[in-house]
């Protein structure tokens, strides 16, 4: 029992603080008027003295076990609701899972080296298209025919063809050193006089970066500045074989400066346009750039730093957006080592995460 006295002005004081300290069921035991101690007592109000009692457990205390009671068995029915439905849901992928095994297997190889949703939807439409319903128990056919499209998908030019090839792309790409790359296996390795022409003079040291390269190659450099140029600069390399041609980086988000690298390629009518892409950009941003420079009309791709990515679904989603064939790979800064013709079986390969 708890017994607490109050010295209140009136009744409805003593009723609120009672009600407050004690709760509701508490009972009024007693009450007096008094005065306060001392003269001044005498000439003021008197006051009143209130005693009242309460358990020791009020019943305010019982409604709020009883509350949390509710919300203890509320929330063991609702984890018992959830339970139940994480039940089905999982009887439900393992279901899928015995129906499409294959599908799921496969499905998960081709993400795991970020391949595209858009392509891999792409893909399973064609498998579809192809009678791939059928394929469903056959875990085997339905990889082969994955794969088979796949296969479809890359192409390959091997080799340089023609005399004049232009290299294009956005900025890091490693297009110079590309360049460095091509002269040196054609000049060392396959005996072919080359020439060096760069148009790339807004890039800082990117004139002196290729003239290096020439001195090294004892090959003719040239350098032009505008179009007007182009005559002239070309009529020093009437002996060479081969003339590989540098462009300045553009971003292709930036149509006026792509339209200006197509002013030189127009007056250069080069026998290759080469898209050089870097493996360590995101397919989004591939996407994006092979769609951006078509306006140039680029007739292959040049595929730089495979070495500097772990996962080569960018090489797939290179040829799937630029539908052209891929010419060389780069694995390396090594000049002229780091480079070589691309091959089918090799690309394959490397998109599935086979070769690395």
């Amino acid at each position: 029992m708890i017994i607490k006295r109050y010295i209140v002005d009136n009744m409805n004081e003593a009723m609120i603080k009672i009600r407050y300290e004690l709760g509701n069921e508490a009972v009024i035991v007693s009450q007096r008027k008094i005065r306060e101690k001392g003269i001044k007592g005498f000439f003021r109000h008197k006051k009143y003295e209130v005693t009242a009692a309460a358990d020791d457990k009020p019943k305010k205390n019982n409604e709020e076990i009883i509350k949390k009671d509710e919300l203890r068995n509320e929330m063991d029915e609702l984890k018992s609701m959830m339970a139940n439905l994480l039940s089905k849901q999982s009887e439900v992928v393992d279901n899928t899972k015995k129906s499409k095994g294959k599908k799921l297997t496969i499905n998960k190889k081709l993400l795991e080296n970020d391949i595209p949703d858009e392509i891999i939807e792409d893909i399973y439409s064609k498998v579809k298209a192809k009678g791939g319903k059928n394929l469903r128990t056959n875990s085997k056919q339905f990889e082969e025919e994955v794969n088979n499209i796949i296969k479809n998908i890359i192409k390959t030019d091997t080799g340089i063809n023609g005399r004049v090839h232009v290299l294009i792309g956005p900025t890091g790409v490693g297009k110079t050193t590309t360049i460095a790359k091509l002269a040196g296996l054609y000049s060392l390795y396959k005996n072919k006089k080359v020439g060096l022409i760069t148009i790339d003079t807004y890039r800082i040291g990117a004139v002196e970066q290729l003239k290096i390269y020439a001195n090294i190659l004892s090959a003719p450099f040239g350098v032009i500045l505008t179009v007007k140029d182009i005559p002239e600069v070309m009529k020093t390399m009437e002996d060479c074989d081969l003339i590989f041609i540098d462009t300045t980086g553009r971003n292709s988000k930036n149509a006026m400066q792509v339209s200006e690298i197509r002013q030189y390629i127009d007056a250069l009518k080069p026998d290759g346009i080469h898209l050089v892409l870097s493996m360590t950009t995101k397919c989004k941003d591939i996407k994006r750039i092979a769609n951006d420079y078509k306006i140039i009309k680029y007739t292959s791709l040049i595929l730089t730093k495979i070495d500097e990515t772990d996962t080569c679904g960018s090489i797939l989603a290179s040829l799937y957006y630029a539908n052209v064939p891929v010419s060389f790979l780069t694995t390396g800064q090594n000049v002229p080592d780091d480079i070589q013709e691309a091959k089918t079986e090799k690309l394959f390969n490397l998109i599935m995460g086979a070769e690395q």
